[in-house]
């Protein structure tokens, strides 16, 4: 008795199937997006509570209290992916603060050393002889850095009260130093009127009639947007020119819009108030420059390589001490620019500056996707990390939830991220 072939199909055979991209493909490019239409959701959520969410005026608010966050939680990215913690972050920025505030109110140093732009580097050079330090015995010496930082958070904490004279504050700061938080660019174009403002039988302008754009900052804006897109289809194509997967074009597609929309929709309402704030313009910079150093320089490969597996990483020749001494003195500097930025937003030094914040710089850089065992995160999750932080801070104030109750709920936003890292990794 012979076997009979079971008959194939001839269309199956000869017609090759369209190409289809993997179903686990969209799961994990929708887990990338995760983050933005959580940070979305939290928005409309907080603009149908308060109705004040999305006024030009609490946005400027929203960005000047939480920028000296997102400012920290860059450094703290490279420290986190390089397979450490810094818990000192906010001590440090505390205690800058209180330097600067007495440089420029309290000691008799001389007009050239009072002038905020001077007092501004040296804190920031002693922000990164700071770093330095507690890099020191980390690297060098394989202290632990959750002991080490958590030495110089109390340290750093007692210098801050020291300074300033136990429960005292130092001020007013000098209205030029007060810009960096509080000032707006300014129009170099000039402004554009959409719809003239209204005059009164008095002859007096009507308060919040009219709508008058801040044509730099539209300008900035839609340059800003178009680079946003122009990189993310120039990655796209790169990965598909040497054979790495890359994400569904309709899905790219529709995350760009969804961004670009959402962006320029932040920029009108920044447009019809001031303008982009001082702040907000620094941060951008930063964003800039740490994408470009996380995604193509070798210093930033190598931050990634030595958090994934430092053996691995001393074995291929990366020089790993030298390295985790540059983390942390970037880091040290990134929280002496915190610290100046909370100074100058409130115009004064006190001992509570920066009490608690590294908390929220941490909580940052979880929320953002990065991995507590090190190797995994990135810049841009990171930033949207911290607005989520600052958007739920800004929320729950506006509606009046107990700040305890404010400690509860984004300690419950911060376990859900690690658990939903760890499900991932797991999964994978």
């Amino acid at each position: 008795m012979t076997d009979t072939p079971t008959p194939q199909s001839g269309v199956a055979q000869d017609v090759p199937s369209a190409p289809r991209v993997p179903v686990s493909s969209f799961v994990s490019n929708l887990r990338e997006y995760g983050l933005i239409l959580a940070l979305i959701a939290i928005m409309v959520f907080f603009q149908i509570t308060t109705g004040t969410l999305f006024k030009p005026v609490n946005l400027s608010n929203l960005v000047q209290q939480n920028s000296f966050i997102i400012v920290m939680a860059l450094g703290m990215l490279l420290v986190i992916v390089s397979g450490h913690i810094d818990l000192s972050v906010g001590s440090v920025a505390g205690f800058i603060g209180a330097l600067a505030a007495m440089m420029m109110v309290i000691w008799p140093l001389g007009g050239f050393f009072t002038n905020p732009l001077v007092v501004a580097i040296i804190c920031l050079v002693i922000g990164g002889v700071i770093g330095a330090a507690q890099g020191y015995w980390i690297a060098y010496h394989r202290i632990p850095s959750f002991i080490v930082t958590l030495a110089g958070m109390l340290v750093f904490r007692g210098m801050c009260q020291g300074l300033l004279g136990g429960g005292s504050s130092v001020g007013p700061l000098p209205d030029a130093f007060k810009q960096l938080s509080s000032g707006f660019l300014p129009d170099i174009i000039g402004p554009l009127t959409l719809v003239p403002p209204v005059v009164n039988a008095a002859g007096k302008t009507i308060v919040g009639s009219g709508v008058v754009l801040h044509m730099t900052t539209v300008v900035l804006g839609i340059i800003g947007v178009l680079a946003f897109a122009y990189s993310g289809f120039r990655a796209r194509r790169t990965r598909e020119q040497h054979g790495y997967e890359a994400e569904p074009f309709t899905l790219f597609v529709i995350k760009t819009l969804v961004v670009s929309v959402l962006a320029l929709f932040l920029v009108y309402q920044f447009a019809v108030y001031r303008g982009f704030p001082i702040v907000l313009v620094v941060m951008g910079i930063l964003v800039a420059i740490f994408f470009f150093i996380t995604r193509h320089t070798t210093i930033g490969r190598r931050v990634y390589a030595m958090g994934g597996n430092i053996k691995a990483a001393q074995l291929s020749g990366i020089k790993t001490e030298r390295l985790t001494l540059m983390v942390f003195i970037n880091m040290g500097v990134l929280s002496a620019l915190g610290g100046l930025i909370i100074a100058a937003r409130l115009g004064q030094a006190v001992p509570a500056a920066g009490l608690g914040s590294e908390l929220d710089v941490i909580a940052a850089v979880f929320i953002g996707g990065a991995s507590a065992m090190g190797g995994v995160g990135q810049v841009i999750s990171t930033v949207v990390g911290g607005f989520i932080m600052g958007v739920m801070n800004n929320g729950m104030s506006i509606m009046g939830v107990n700040v305890d109750w404010q400690q509860v709920v984004k300690g419950l936003v911060l376990l859900g991220a690690v658990v939903f890292d760890v499900y991932n990794k797991n999964k994978g």
